[in-house]
């Protein structure tokens, strides 16, 4: 697109010079088309991009500025080179017509060309930097997405072991208690693995999938609650098919359960996505006999996640209190999920 602007500029420069000549020749009653004026015009257009294409990007150097007074020189230099040679070499050799009188020098001829060729050499130059402007910005952005890109690639890969260590955990516990069930819980277990393996390596999946994963690893932890009926969960759900990333909400769930106190409490999870703006609501209890250094790690995760995918666009409020700890996010979802 901003190519195409580039493009356009250069159109419109080029009328706007055929317009000022037909102008001038309408103001000064002249009719015909004079010889000079088809030299003048192709030396305005060779200077032009010899310039635009050779001498500015050749010359041109940001830590010395100094270095754009030699691309004007050079740039006034090729014009009066190609006005010369058509003027006073080749008119005069195929018509005898010459523009200046005989035995011009060619550095009266330069000085005197130092008007006539500045317009076209800021303008060309000018046109140039534009195009140079648009193309670092374009590679500045690049190499931010790709930078964003790999830091939720790496983010992603730091849920998933967390994720896993924290559910063989859990089975770990079942068999060593030779519970009945183990089973169910590895079946659950692999169910997971299933969705996470594949979804993970995507940019965004469905939240109906999210919102699967949560159900699911719920239904593991129930397994090895004595009172599941405490889990509290409240689904609201119009739009299940809106993109949202992978895990993006699951470690908040992984978090409850794991510094939960669940003896004879449970949690109320809350889930809705009114007006296109997720409301995700977790109020757990903390067990105060587990106090885990490394506790931070899923909840940071999601904070860095939230901060790259959906900046500004997001809010995300934690209360961590002594028995307690409140997750309230909301989300807008961007337009392209409309």
């Amino acid at each position: 697109m901003k190519q195409k602007q580039v493009l356009l500029l250069h159109v419109f420069y080029w009328l706007l010079i055929i317009f000022n000549g037909l102008l001038s020749r309408a103001v000064y009653s002249k009719s015909g088309l004079d010889v000079l004026d088809v030299t003048i015009f192709l030396a305005n257009f060779l200077g032009f991009y010899v310039n635009y294409f050779f001498i500015a990007p050749r010359f041109f150097n940001p830590n010395r500025f100094y270095m754009m007074i030699v691309v004007f020189f050079v740039g006034v230099f090729v014009f009066v080179l190609f006005r010369y040679s058509m003027e006073e070499l080749l008119l005069p050799a195929l018509t005898g017509f010459r523009n200046y009188a005989e035995g011009t020098t060619f550095l009266y001829y330069f000085y005197d060309n130092i008007y006539y060729s500045s317009l076209t050499v800021f303008v060309s130059t000018n046109l140039w930097f534009f195009k140079y402007y648009f193309k670092v910005e374009e590679e500045r952005n690049r190499l931010v997405e790709e930078r964003k890109h790999a830091q939720l690639q790496a983010l992603k890969t730091q849920i998933n072991p967390h994720f896993i260590f924290n559910s063989l955990n859990n089975i770990y516990s079942l068999v060593y208690q030779n519970s009945d069930k183990a089973l169910p819980a590895i079946e659950k277990l692999s169910e997971l693995l299933r969705y996470s393996t594949k979804d993970l390596e995507k940019d965004v999946i469905s939240l109906d999938k999210e919102i699967g994963y949560i159900e699911s690893l719920i239904g593991l932890e129930k397994l090895r609650i004595k009172n599941p009926e405490l889990l509290i969960i409240e689904k609201n759900i119009n739009h299940p098919k809106i993109n949202i990333s992978p895990m993006l909400l699951v470690p908040f769930v992984e978090n409850a359960f794991k510094h939960g106190d669940f003896r004879d409490k449970g949690f109320v999870l809350k889930v809705s996505d009114d007006n296109k703006v997720l409301h995700f609501y977790l109020h757990n209890y903390k067990n105060q006999k587990v106090k885990d250094t490394a506790s931070g790690i899923g909840i940071d995760n999601v904070k860095k996640r939230l901060e790259i995918l959906y900046p500004k666009k997001h809010e995300l409020y934690i209360k961590d209190l002594e028995s307690e700890f409140i997750v309230d996010l909301r989300i807008i979802f961007p337009y392209e999920n409309d």
